[in-house]
Protein backbone atom coordinates (compact mmCIF):
# COMPACT_ATOMS: atom_id res chain seq x y z
CA UNK A 1 0.00 0.00 0.00
CA UNK A 2 1.30 3.19 -1.37
CA UNK A 3 1.09 6.37 0.16
CA UNK A 4 -1.17 5.84 2.44
CA UNK A 5 -1.93 8.83 4.85
CA UNK A 6 -1.23 11.37 1.83
CA UNK A 7 -3.76 9.93 -0.08
CA UNK A 8 -6.40 10.04 2.38
CA UNK A 9 -5.75 13.59 3.68
CA UNK A 10 -6.29 14.26 -0.10
CA UNK A 11 -8.95 12.54 -0.66
CA UNK A 12 -10.70 14.09 2.53
CA UNK A 13 -10.25 17.47 1.13
CA UNK A 14 -11.45 16.74 -2.57
CA UNK A 15 -13.83 14.30 -3.19
CA UNK A 16 -17.06 15.54 -3.47
CA UNK A 17 -20.23 14.85 -0.77
CA UNK A 18 -23.28 14.69 -3.85
CA UNK A 19 -25.07 13.45 -1.50
CA UNK A 20 -25.38 17.04 0.13
CA UNK A 21 -27.57 18.61 -3.73
CA UNK A 22 -30.47 16.82 -2.25
CA UNK A 23 -33.06 19.56 -2.81
CA UNK A 24 -31.18 21.03 -5.80
CA UNK A 25 -32.56 21.47 -9.31
CA UNK A 26 -31.16 19.56 -11.57
CA UNK A 27 -28.32 20.33 -13.80
CA UNK A 28 -29.52 21.63 -17.02
CA UNK A 29 -27.49 20.31 -20.56
CA UNK A 30 -25.07 22.64 -21.82
CA UNK A 31 -26.11 24.25 -25.10
CA UNK A 32 -24.73 22.14 -28.40
CA UNK A 33 -21.42 23.36 -29.63
CA UNK A 34 -21.76 24.87 -33.40
CA UNK A 35 -20.19 22.59 -36.06
CA UNK A 36 -18.23 25.14 -37.89
CA UNK A 37 -17.90 28.73 -38.00
CA UNK A 38 -20.80 28.81 -41.24
CA UNK A 39 -23.35 26.99 -39.26
CA UNK A 40 -22.49 29.60 -36.35
CA UNK A 41 -23.12 32.22 -38.66
CA UNK A 42 -26.36 30.49 -40.09
CA UNK A 43 -24.63 29.81 -43.14
CA UNK A 44 -25.06 26.10 -44.21
CA UNK A 45 -22.14 23.74 -45.98
CA UNK A 46 -21.59 23.12 -49.52
CA UNK A 47 -22.82 20.33 -51.07
CA UNK A 48 -20.83 17.10 -50.39
CA UNK A 49 -18.62 18.48 -47.41
CA UNK A 50 -19.16 18.04 -43.90
CA UNK A 51 -18.33 20.25 -41.03
CA UNK A 52 -14.92 19.72 -38.96
CA UNK A 53 -15.26 17.63 -35.87
CA UNK A 54 -14.74 20.27 -32.74
CA UNK A 55 -12.62 18.55 -29.60
CA UNK A 56 -14.94 18.39 -26.92
CA UNK A 57 -13.47 18.09 -23.33
CA UNK A 58 -14.60 15.18 -21.75
CA UNK A 59 -18.31 15.48 -19.70
CA UNK A 60 -17.68 15.75 -16.16
CA UNK A 61 -19.91 13.05 -14.16
CA UNK A 62 -22.66 13.52 -12.02
CA UNK A 63 -22.73 13.72 -8.40
CA UNK A 64 -24.39 10.76 -6.78
CA UNK A 65 -27.56 12.51 -4.94
CA UNK A 66 -30.45 11.61 -2.57
CA UNK A 67 -33.80 11.51 -4.09
CA UNK A 68 -35.52 12.09 -0.53
CA UNK A 69 -35.28 13.74 2.51
CA UNK A 70 -35.40 10.18 4.51
CA UNK A 71 -32.36 9.10 2.11
CA UNK A 72 -30.55 12.15 2.89
CA UNK A 73 -31.13 11.81 6.40
CA UNK A 74 -30.13 8.30 6.91
CA UNK A 75 -27.04 8.99 4.37
CA UNK A 76 -25.58 11.78 6.65
CA UNK A 77 -26.33 9.78 9.91
CA UNK A 78 -24.48 6.98 8.23
CA UNK A 79 -21.28 9.16 6.24
CA UNK A 80 -20.64 10.71 10.02
CA UNK A 81 -19.76 6.87 11.13
CA UNK A 82 -16.77 7.01 8.68
CA UNK A 83 -14.47 9.57 10.59
CA UNK A 84 -13.28 9.64 14.17
CA UNK A 85 -15.13 11.21 16.73
CA UNK A 86 -13.69 13.59 19.19
CA UNK A 87 -13.34 11.54 21.92
CA UNK A 88 -11.80 9.52 19.87
CA UNK A 89 -9.10 11.89 18.38
CA UNK A 90 -8.89 13.17 22.04
CA UNK A 91 -7.88 9.35 22.83
CA UNK A 92 -5.69 8.81 20.44
CA UNK A 93 -3.54 11.90 21.58
CA UNK A 94 -3.34 10.51 24.91
CA UNK A 95 -2.47 7.05 23.97
CA UNK A 96 -1.02 6.72 20.78
CA UNK A 97 -0.90 2.95 21.06
CA UNK A 98 -4.66 2.92 20.57
CA UNK A 99 -4.22 4.38 17.32
CA UNK A 100 -4.86 0.92 15.20
CA UNK A 101 -7.51 0.00 17.68
CA UNK A 102 -9.27 3.26 17.22
CA UNK A 103 -9.08 3.26 13.59
CA UNK A 104 -10.04 -0.57 12.84
CA UNK A 105 -13.33 0.01 14.41
CA UNK A 106 -14.25 3.35 12.63
CA UNK A 107 -13.39 1.10 9.90
CA UNK A 108 -15.47 -1.38 10.71
CA UNK A 109 -18.71 0.73 11.58
CA UNK A 110 -18.15 2.42 8.04
CA UNK A 111 -18.37 -0.89 6.43
CA UNK A 112 -21.60 -2.14 8.91
CA UNK A 113 -22.85 1.86 8.26
CA UNK A 114 -22.97 1.12 4.37
CA UNK A 115 -24.31 -1.97 4.47
CA UNK A 116 -27.45 -1.23 6.84
CA UNK A 117 -27.97 1.61 4.46
CA UNK A 118 -27.71 -0.21 1.32
CA UNK A 119 -30.22 -2.32 2.89
CA UNK A 120 -32.75 0.63 3.38
CA UNK A 121 -31.91 2.05 0.17
CA UNK A 122 -30.64 -0.60 -2.07
CA UNK A 123 -31.48 1.70 -5.73
CA UNK A 124 -29.45 4.73 -3.69
CA UNK A 125 -27.16 6.65 -5.68
CA UNK A 126 -25.55 7.46 -2.46
CA UNK A 127 -24.18 4.17 -1.78
CA UNK A 128 -21.26 4.44 -3.29
CA UNK A 129 -20.50 7.80 -0.64
CA UNK A 130 -20.22 5.12 2.07
CA UNK A 131 -18.42 2.23 0.88
CA UNK A 132 -16.00 4.61 -1.06
CA UNK A 133 -15.11 5.90 2.90
CA UNK A 134 -14.98 2.18 4.16
CA UNK A 135 -12.87 0.92 1.28
CA UNK A 136 -10.20 4.23 2.48
CA UNK A 137 -10.58 3.37 5.98
CA UNK A 138 -9.39 -0.19 5.33
CA UNK A 139 -6.70 0.66 2.74
CA UNK A 140 -5.38 3.22 5.36
CA UNK A 141 -5.15 -0.04 8.12
CA UNK A 142 -3.82 -1.49 5.56
CA UNK A 143 -6.47 -4.36 5.37
CA UNK A 144 -6.10 -6.01 2.08
CA UNK A 145 -8.91 -8.27 2.00
CA UNK A 146 -11.01 -5.29 3.47
CA UNK A 147 -9.89 -3.33 0.79
CA UNK A 148 -10.66 -5.22 -1.96
CA UNK A 149 -14.05 -6.56 -0.79
CA UNK A 150 -15.40 -2.42 -0.53
CA UNK A 151 -13.50 -1.46 -3.64
CA UNK A 152 -15.80 -4.15 -5.48
CA UNK A 153 -18.52 -3.06 -3.89
CA UNK A 154 -17.83 0.51 -4.81
CA UNK A 155 -16.99 -0.87 -8.53
CA UNK A 156 -20.26 -2.68 -8.45
CA UNK A 157 -22.07 0.78 -8.68
CA UNK A 158 -20.15 2.47 -10.77
CA UNK A 159 -17.29 0.16 -12.89
CA UNK A 160 -15.44 3.46 -13.87
CA UNK A 161 -14.67 5.20 -10.50
CA UNK A 162 -10.93 5.59 -10.85
CA UNK A 163 -10.17 5.64 -7.02
CA UNK A 164 -11.47 1.85 -6.66
CA UNK A 165 -9.87 0.54 -9.97
CA UNK A 166 -6.69 1.94 -8.02
CA UNK A 167 -6.81 0.13 -4.47
CA UNK A 168 -8.11 -2.71 -6.14
CA UNK A 169 -5.98 -3.16 -9.21
CA UNK A 170 -3.10 -2.73 -6.11
CA UNK A 171 -4.35 -5.60 -3.85
CA UNK A 172 -4.61 -7.79 -6.78
CA UNK A 173 -1.40 -7.31 -7.72
CA UNK A 174 0.39 -7.29 -4.54
CA UNK A 175 -1.25 -10.50 -3.26
CA UNK A 176 -0.86 -12.68 -6.32
CA UNK A 177 2.64 -14.32 -6.75
CA UNK A 178 4.45 -16.58 -9.69
CA UNK A 179 3.02 -19.76 -7.88
CA UNK A 180 -0.57 -19.25 -7.50
CA UNK A 181 -2.55 -21.39 -10.57
CA UNK A 182 -4.63 -18.44 -11.23
CA UNK A 183 -1.66 -15.77 -11.46
CA UNK A 184 -2.27 -14.97 -15.60
CA UNK A 185 -5.84 -14.03 -14.47
CA UNK A 186 -5.73 -12.14 -11.50
CA UNK A 187 -2.76 -9.97 -13.55
CA UNK A 188 -4.74 -9.67 -16.10
CA UNK A 189 -7.55 -8.21 -14.27
CA UNK A 190 -5.18 -5.97 -12.17
CA UNK A 191 -3.68 -4.17 -15.50
CA UNK A 192 -7.03 -4.13 -17.21
CA UNK A 193 -8.24 -1.74 -13.99
CA UNK A 194 -5.12 0.14 -13.88
CA UNK A 195 -4.96 0.87 -17.53
CA UNK A 196 -8.94 1.28 -17.10
CA UNK A 197 -8.35 4.11 -14.21
CA UNK A 198 -5.90 6.16 -16.04
CA UNK A 199 -8.31 6.92 -18.63
CA UNK A 200 -11.40 7.31 -16.50
CA UNK A 201 -9.72 9.95 -13.79
CA UNK A 202 -10.50 12.59 -15.98
CA UNK A 203 -14.23 12.21 -16.53
CA UNK A 204 -15.38 10.09 -13.23
CA UNK A 205 -13.43 11.94 -10.78
CA UNK A 206 -16.25 14.67 -8.79
CA UNK A 207 -15.20 17.62 -6.37
CA UNK A 208 -16.79 20.15 -3.72
CA UNK A 209 -17.38 23.44 -5.44
CA UNK A 210 -14.18 25.77 -5.02
CA UNK A 211 -12.13 22.89 -4.71
CA UNK A 212 -8.42 24.72 -4.92
CA UNK A 213 -7.28 23.26 -8.82
CA UNK A 214 -4.19 22.38 -7.00
CA UNK A 215 -5.84 20.03 -5.25
CA UNK A 216 -7.49 18.72 -7.59
CA UNK A 217 -4.26 17.70 -9.69
CA UNK A 218 -2.84 16.59 -6.99
CA UNK A 219 -5.54 13.58 -6.67
CA UNK A 220 -5.70 13.02 -10.17
CA UNK A 221 -1.89 12.75 -10.46
CA UNK A 222 -2.13 10.56 -7.38
CA UNK A 223 -4.41 8.24 -8.93
CA UNK A 224 -1.80 8.29 -12.56
CA UNK A 225 1.09 7.56 -10.24
CA UNK A 226 -0.83 4.47 -8.03
CA UNK A 227 -1.81 3.42 -11.51
CA UNK A 228 1.17 3.51 -13.20
CA UNK A 229 3.03 1.65 -10.38
CA UNK A 230 0.68 -1.42 -10.19
CA UNK A 231 0.98 -1.42 -13.62
CA UNK A 232 5.08 -1.42 -13.67
CA UNK A 233 4.57 -4.14 -10.37
CA UNK A 234 3.09 -6.31 -12.74
CA UNK A 235 5.28 -6.24 -15.15
CA UNK A 236 8.17 -6.79 -12.73
CA UNK A 237 6.43 -9.61 -11.57
CA UNK A 238 6.44 -11.21 -14.97
CA UNK A 239 9.47 -10.56 -15.81
CA UNK A 240 9.14 -8.31 -18.26
CA UNK A 241 11.75 -5.54 -17.17
CA UNK A 242 11.57 -3.36 -20.41
CA UNK A 243 8.07 -2.36 -19.21
CA UNK A 244 8.18 -2.43 -15.92
CA UNK A 245 10.65 0.73 -15.87
CA UNK A 246 8.51 2.57 -18.46
CA UNK A 247 5.73 1.96 -15.91
CA UNK A 248 7.69 2.40 -12.85
CA UNK A 249 9.20 5.92 -14.17
CA UNK A 250 6.00 7.13 -14.98
CA UNK A 251 4.83 6.44 -11.69
CA UNK A 252 7.26 8.34 -10.25
CA UNK A 253 6.98 11.34 -13.17
CA UNK A 254 3.22 11.59 -12.80
CA UNK A 255 3.73 12.66 -8.70
CA UNK A 256 7.42 14.04 -8.43
CA UNK A 257 7.11 15.74 -5.51
CA UNK A 258 6.78 12.69 -3.32
CA UNK A 259 8.20 9.68 -4.94
CA UNK A 260 7.54 6.16 -3.98
CA UNK A 261 10.35 4.62 -2.32
CA UNK A 262 9.09 0.82 -3.00
CA UNK A 263 8.58 2.45 -6.81
CA UNK A 264 12.01 4.20 -6.93
CA UNK A 265 13.55 0.55 -5.48
CA UNK A 266 11.38 -1.49 -8.02
CA UNK A 267 12.87 1.08 -11.39
CA UNK A 268 16.30 0.52 -9.58
CA UNK A 269 16.20 -3.55 -10.06
CA UNK A 270 14.34 -3.65 -13.16
CA UNK A 271 17.18 -1.47 -14.75
CA UNK A 272 19.82 -4.24 -12.37
CA UNK A 273 18.08 -6.93 -14.20
CA UNK A 274 18.20 -5.66 -17.80
CA UNK A 275 22.15 -4.81 -17.00
CA UNK A 276 22.22 -1.03 -17.23
CA UNK A 277 23.98 -0.96 -13.75
CA UNK A 278 25.33 2.67 -14.23
CA UNK A 279 21.36 3.72 -14.06
CA UNK A 280 20.58 1.48 -11.43
CA UNK A 281 23.08 2.25 -9.37
CA UNK A 282 21.64 6.08 -9.49
CA UNK A 283 17.91 5.26 -9.01
CA UNK A 284 19.11 3.03 -5.47
CA UNK A 285 20.80 5.77 -4.31
CA UNK A 286 17.49 7.60 -4.88
CA UNK A 287 15.77 5.19 -2.69
CA UNK A 288 18.75 5.13 -0.23
CA UNK A 289 17.81 8.30 0.21
CA UNK A 290 14.12 8.52 0.45
CA UNK A 291 14.34 5.47 3.67
CA UNK A 292 15.72 5.00 6.50
CA UNK A 293 18.49 2.35 6.91
CA UNK A 294 16.53 0.93 9.88
CA UNK A 295 13.23 -0.22 7.71
CA UNK A 296 12.71 -2.65 5.84
CA UNK A 297 12.72 -1.41 2.45
CA UNK A 298 15.19 0.89 3.48
CA UNK A 299 17.66 -1.98 4.38
CA UNK A 300 16.57 -3.67 0.79
CA UNK A 301 17.64 -0.66 -0.81
CA UNK A 302 21.04 -0.20 0.49
CA UNK A 303 22.15 -3.98 -0.34
CA UNK A 304 20.96 -3.10 -3.64
CA UNK A 305 22.85 0.45 -3.76
CA UNK A 306 25.83 -1.67 -2.34
CA UNK A 307 25.73 -4.71 -5.39
CA UNK A 308 25.34 -2.16 -7.91
CA UNK A 309 28.46 0.18 -6.65
CA UNK A 310 30.62 -3.79 -6.60
CA UNK A 311 29.20 -4.31 -10.30
CA UNK A 312 30.35 -0.41 -10.98
CA UNK A 313 33.26 0.24 -9.68
CA UNK A 314 31.35 2.83 -7.99
CA UNK A 315 32.77 4.19 -4.46
CA UNK A 316 31.00 3.00 -1.34
CA UNK A 317 29.32 5.85 0.67
CA UNK A 318 31.64 7.28 3.23
CA UNK A 319 31.57 5.26 6.26
CA UNK A 320 29.91 7.21 9.39
CA UNK A 321 32.14 8.43 12.29
CA UNK A 322 32.58 6.76 15.18
CA UNK A 323 31.63 7.97 18.50
CA UNK A 324 34.68 8.57 20.91
CA UNK A 325 34.44 7.14 24.06
CA UNK A 326 34.48 9.34 27.25
CA UNK A 327 37.70 9.52 28.13
CA UNK A 328 38.49 8.24 32.18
Amino acid sequence: MKRIAMSVVILSLTVWAGAQTYGQGGQQSPPAMPTSRGAQSGQTMPAGQTAPAQATAPAAKRPPQAKTQPEFDAWKAADATTRTTAEEQASAQKNPGDTAKIMAAVADRSEKAADDFATKFPDSEVRILLYKPAMRNYHNLINQDKTEAMGRKVLNLDADDPEALVMVSEVIAERTHESDIDKDQRFDEAMKMAQKALQTVETDTTFNPGTPQERIDAYKALLRSNAYSVMGAIDFKKNNFASAQTNLQKSIDAYPSEPDAVVVLQLAIALDKQDKYPDALKVANRAVELTQDSTQIGKLARNERDRLQQLTGGAPPPAQPQAQPPKN
